[in-house]
């Protein structure tokens, strides 16, 4: 049966391939498949990726930059808009941010301030996490859901599950708990050690990607290897495949 939600694919998958031939990287994923991707620094790009989307006849609803970090946010946004973006993602903040119940505060007031200037462009804005969101205990509670506590209404995330699992997380049971706030889902498999050479196609791992589909069936797939041991491309379109067969 045919996904329902859109699925998508994050290009930093394809990172060497990208640097390499950026045009020639998109029309061999829009031949996979896949109609949408999630592209990574599209602010230092943006001309390049607006001619390749165009040519391959794919669209980017979403993508990650180091808006926390720039010094000029707004032009970050303003090139996601001329990328026709719905979302902006900051995808990483290092562990030693996470720490303690007053920085995780304080980074949520810099997220809330910064999808306030989002959304005067039309766009969202939200976070994506890496393991150590999710480690990282406060009072009992993993230092994401209490950053959660802290987010305005507006601000939206992307949770990668296959991290979010290796932090010890129940990953089916915190996009639960995290609801609507969830617009999109890194989907990855492999072994819970997170070695991530040894990543797999999703359900060929170790993770429960089954039930983390079912937990959030209206956010976005975003199909991603932070490694892979053979051709990526084939690991993009095996993942692809499964969803699409098993994703109801």
């Amino acid at each position: 049966m045919p996904t329902t939600t859109p699925t998508s694919v994050q290009l930093y998958s394809v990172r060497d391939a990208v640097a390499h031939d950026l045009p020639g990287t998109i029309a061999r994923l829009a031949e996979i498949g896949l109609g949408y991707v999630e592209p990574y620094a599209f602010h230092e790009r943006t001309d390049e990726f607006r001619r390749a989307f165009a040519a391959a006849g794919v669209a980017a609803p979403s993508g990650h930059a180091p808006v926390l970090a720039a010094e000029e946010p707004a032009a970050i946004f303003d090139a996601a808009a001329a990328l026709g973006m719905d979302t902006v993602i900051d995808p990483f903040l290092p562990a030693e941010e996470w720490r303690t119940a007053d920085q995780v505060a304080r980074l949520a007031e810099r997220v809330n301030a910064l999808a306030a200037l989002a959304a005067e462009r039309g766009l969202e804005f939200g976070y994506h996490n890496h393991a150590w969101e999710l480690s990282t205990r406060i009072d009992g509670r993993h230092a994401l859901e209490v950053f959660v506590d802290h987010l305005a209404p507006g601000v939206v995330l992307e949770v990668d599950t296959y991290w979010a699992a290796v932090g010890g997380a129940d990953a089916p049971a915190l996009l639960t708990a995290l609801g609507d706030r969830v617009r999109l889902i890194h989907v990855k498999d492999g072994t819970l050690d997170g070695d991530v050479d040894r990543q797999q196609p999703a359900g060929a791992g170790e993770v429960d990607v089954p039930a983390i589909l079912a937990a959030a069936p209206a956010a976005t797939r975003v199909i991603e290897f932070d490694a892979y041991g053979g051709d990526v491309f084939d690991g993009i379109a095996r993942s692809l495949a499964w969803l699409t067969e098993h994703d109801r």
